[in-house]
């Protein structure tokens, strides 16, 4: 059983977030994460360590979970030209009751964090995934004084600063978990 965990990173915070929330995944017994990217349509040299995803990898998840940087309120181009490839598994309904979520970076408190995971989640409702959050019953989404909503794990990175607070950590971490658990129950 997994959880696949697809992302896209242009300064490496969505790269970092998709680790966390795999480790929180990985906690959850006879679970494990699968972590794949997405093709860059950018242009720009960027250097994954990660495989791309494929559309085989969506049949054979038992969750997702999708993470883009916010480009414009909005998740990024390389996300939304993956996400518009998959309408042959749409109609086939691959996704369909399985639990899901999103997540995302941003480099500014305000640069649309909620609009991007909103963004995210609407071809994955298409999907027929059932999506999940961060409740309020995680303490860290009360006290966080940078990233963290509950539509689900965001960062910020004031002034090109990749590095992820611990209480994003834990709200990473708890993300993967709860996707986990659901993903088992659903089984």
């Amino acid at each position: 059983m997994n959880v696949l965990i697809i992302y896209y990173s242009a300064n490496g915070s969505t790269k970092k977030m998709a680790r966390l929330i795999a480790r929180g995944v990985e906690m959850i017994e006879g679970v494990s994460s699968v972590i794949r990217t997405v093709a860059n349509i950018s242009g720009n040299d960027i250097v994954s360590t990660d495989a791309i995803v494929d559309k085989s990898d969506l049949d054979k998840c038992n969750g997702i979970i999708i993470g883009s940087p916010t480009h414009f309120g909005n998740m990024s181009g390389s996300m939304k030209a993956f996400i518009d490839t998959t309408t042959t598994e749409w109609f086939n309904g691959c996704l369909t009751g399985k639990p899901g979520g999103v997540f995302t970076s941003t480099s500014s408190m305000h640069g649309g964090q909620e609009s991007t995971l909103l963004s995210m989640m609407l071809p994955l409702l298409h999907h027929g995934v059932i999506i999940t959050g961060i409740p309020y019953s995680e303490k860290k989404l009360s006290t966080t004084k940078s990233g963290g909503t509950p539509y689900g794990p965001s960062h910020v990175s004031f002034k090109s600063d990749t590095e992820i607070t611990d209480d994003e950590k834990e709200m990473c971490i708890s993300f993967g978990k709860r996707i986990a658990m659901l993903a088992k129950k659903l089984d």
